[in-house]
């Protein structure tokens, strides 16, 4: 499938839980404490403003690949008509585009690539 056909607002959608999911993984793996500690854990990564902060160190580590900063271009210049509620659309922006990256990766099959991008993520 060609993921540039794809509505980046769908790849953001897909790759919101497939980041959620990977992040929790990680977490029940890593901490053996109880579900409210996972949450709060969590928020580390999966806040609005946690997840433009990755992306923005992706992109400073110079991490992504063209195709995956074109993805990511395309998200955060994407119009929505949902509004944030706790952050600003620049941050929220730049969240929907780290999600839809892992949406068009997912998408592409690419796992070995979706490790890659989590263990600089997590610091591994």
């Amino acid at each position: 499938m060609i993921t540039n056909e794809i509505n980046a607002g769908v790849l953001a959608y897909l790759g919101d839980a497939v980041y959620e999911v990977l992040i929790r993984d990680y977490l029940t793996d890593k901490y053996k404490v109880k579900a409210k500690e996972l949450q709060k854990e969590a928020i580390k990564y999966v806040s609005a403003e946690a997840q433009a902060n990755i992306l923005k160190n992706l992109i400073n580590k110079n991490v992504l690949t063209e195709e995956e900063l074109y993805t990511v271009g395309r998200a955060r210049n994407y119009k929505t008509n949902s509004k944030p509620k706790h952050v600003d659309i620049k941050t929220y922006k730049k969240a929907t585009a780290l999600e839809a990256l892992f949406g068009m990766l997912y998408k592409n099959k690419d796992i070995n690539r979706i490790e890659e991008i989590m263990k600089e993520i997590i610091g591994e």
